[in-house]
């Protein structure tokens, strides 16, 4: 029997953005039977770091699970090596919609791997990310005024969903479960 393909939902947004947060209180609004699942990354970062349910590998496991086949997607970002697994394409095929945690860097590649991609970038102004880039106490001001400038530079493309999060947790989560449910 034929099923429809699913569609890759490819969030990103620049550092302090909130799009762990929005993602998070997505899935916790999400129905079961809505036919939507979110892809774990894996990545060279410990798991007790913070941030993400994500899979923690070492570099060694890594690059073996890469030179395995593994993995749909890799890129590297601040130091660390990041992938999404071949489990996303065959969740994609069984015509489930996939929501992953992308890079900007790598929508390109990403849109050759997966044809029905849909990108989602999530923002806040630059104010409200340096505030919250401040709270974190993991940088210093010249990193972070490095980190605002380098994400303020980028320009989502052509039919990427735009969605900003100054305010309320909710009210960007509400827009992008609404996204997911249509």
């Amino acid at each position: 029997m034929w099923v429809e393909p699913g569609r890759l939902w490819y969030v990103m947004g620049p550092s302090a953005a909130g799009k762990d947060s929005v993602l998070a209180y997505v899935r916790q609004q999400l129905p079961a039977a809505a036919g939507v699942v979110f892809a774990h990354r894996y990545i060279t970062r410990a798991a007790d770091a913070g941030g993400e349910n994500h899979i923690a590998l070492s570099g060694a496991e890594f690059h073996q699970r890469q030179a395995s086949g593994c993995f749909a997607l890799c890129w590297q970002r601040n130091g660390l090596d990041y992938a999404l697994g071949v489990e996303v394409q065959s969740w994609l095929a069984h015509g489930l919609d996939v929501v992953v945690n992308g890079s900007r860097a790598t929508l390109p590649q990403a849109q050759a791997v997966f044809p029905a991609l849909q990108a989602v970038w999530i923002t806040a102004s630059a104010e409200v990310r340096a505030a919250r880039l401040a709270a974190r106490g993991r940088e210093t001001p010249q990193q972070i005024a490095a980190r605002l400038r380098e994400a303020d530079a980028y320009q989502p493309p052509p039919g990427c969903i735009v969605l900003q999060n100054d305010g309320a947790l909710e009210q960007a989560g509400q827009r992008l479960l609404t996204l997911l449910l249509a």
